[in-house]
């Protein structure tokens, strides 16, 4: 019964729509890396990335600190076709551990490309804290990621969808 009421109080969507977008490939090759205190923590793995050369590519795994923690969580609003858009920023002032950092590796339609982070944190308190993962996130003492490069068969596109008034992941056979 407590389930119902809860289902009930979630707006209902304007329009219903289903599709499942597929795509499979190869994992190429895994790329470890550590980023060190005061690097930002978006534009480091930018960095690892680039010299890489990694364009299409998943984290396998990501711990370690931050001091503080910037994230986004999704928010209720029905001027949204979808019914839902991310809020302001949510902010946790005090170090963080990094339970774990999941995301792909994506590129818009020029090629340009585009991380898309959700994590996990705990602060001092051990309350865990979660969501998309903003740029404004520092390294405390270590970040330890291990990258998946995807190889043949597979292209992790991006781009806005005018549906739902959000980026996408749009992953392409190739």
């Amino acid at each position: 019964m407590e389930a119902d009421k809860r289902t009930r109080r979630r707006p209902i969507y304007k329009e219903v729509i289903t599709m499942i977008t597929m795509a499979q490939g190869n994992l190429k090759r895994c790329v470890a890396a550590r980023l060190s205190p005061g690097e930002n923590l978006l534009a480091g793995l930018e960095k690892v990335c680039e010299t890489y050369g990694i364009q299409d590519g998943i984290l396998l795994s990501a711990i370690g600190s931050l001091d503080g923690f910037t994230y986004l969580d999704p928010i209720a609003d029905p001027n949204c076709k979808a019914g839902y858009r991310y809020g302001t920023p949510n902010h946790v002032d005090d170090p963080v551990s990094v339970m774990n950092l999941s995301g792909m590796i994506c590129h818009d339609a020029e090629g340009k490309r585009l991380l898309h982070v959700h994590g996990v944190v705990a602060d001092t308190k051990g309350r865990a804290w979660g969501g998309h993962v903003t740029e404004d996130n520092v390294v405390l003492l270590t970040v330890d990621v291990v990258i998946g490069e995807l190889g043949d068969g597979i292209e992790m596109g991006r781009g806005y969808d005018p549906d739902l008034e959000v980026m996408i992941f749009a992953p392409k056979q190739v």
